[in-house]
């Protein structure tokens, strides 16, 4: 398996279906008469439909033809490495996302900042979603609606540790018993505490007892922006 492999620095990425190796070119790909639709799963048509980005655009953009990426967003042929990595660029997404279908069981997520998730209460979309870094995690749904937040402070350390990041579903907003989410609070930024029942109350999970809970009038909860569902730290 070795040599089926990509290698990227220290990190070598290998699918499950053997690969078979095609040098990359700037030539329209052959058609075949039978149809290969589906035979190379990759990223390409969920990266595409997520930017809004046609054929055309996208093949200006890579300095290729249009047939060559209807085929490769169609799975008809493999996308060369050379070109995986100019896609990965354009879209400031990591190589995996591209060659592989659903990110090589990887899920990514915008990395944005605390204002923009509080603004998520009230809008579906910030600008910030467009233009932040990407970051992925494994073992994430891949229907979900993921934002990812840098951990700032000590409220949460015990599950997460300043400067981890966490990542957030944004269609998981039922509140479920001990479970953690990031809520709109009062300064139109967000925050991340447990849910706790009986009183209803949002609490820290910290070391440091100056954190306290707060309670929850009826009526008059923060809104929810989504459940967290990992934490990420790179040690």
């Amino acid at each position: 398996m070795a040599g089926l492999c990509h290698q990227f620095g220290d990190l070598a990425i290998c699918p499950v279906t053997k690969l078979e190796p095609r040098a990359a070119t700037n030539m329209v790909t052959p058609s075949n008469p039978m149809s290969d639709k589906g035979k190379w799963p990759n990223g390409l048509a969920a990266l595409m439909n997520a930017r809004g980005d046609g054929p055309t655009a996208l093949a200006r953009a890579l300095s290729t033809h249009k047939q060559n990426v209807d085929r490769w967003r169609n799975a008809e042929r493999k996308i060369p490495l050379e070109y995986a990595e100019k896609i990965a660029a354009h879209y400031d997404v990591p190589v995996t996302e591209v060659l592989f279908l659903h990110g090589g069981g990887n899920t990514s997520a915008p990395l944005i900042s605390w204002i923009s998730a509080g603004r998520l209460a009230q809008v579906d979309h910030v600008e910030d979603m467009d233009t932040a870094r990407r970051v992925q995690a494994a073992d994430l749904d891949p229907g979900g609606d993921w934002i990812a937040l840098r951990v700032e402070g000590d409220s949460m350390d015990r599950i997460s540790p300043p400067d981890s990041i966490i990542f957030v579903n944004r269609s998981d907003r039922t509140l479920v018993p001990n479970a953690c989410y990031v809520i709109a609070d009062e300064s139109g930024g967000a925050s991340y505490k447990r849910f706790r029942p009986n009183p209803d109350r949002w609490e820290p999970v910290s070391v440091n007892p100056d954190h306290e809970p707060f309670f929850i009038q009826p009526g008059a909860g923060p809104r929810i922006i989504g459940r967290v569902r990992k934490t990420v730290l790179d040690l």
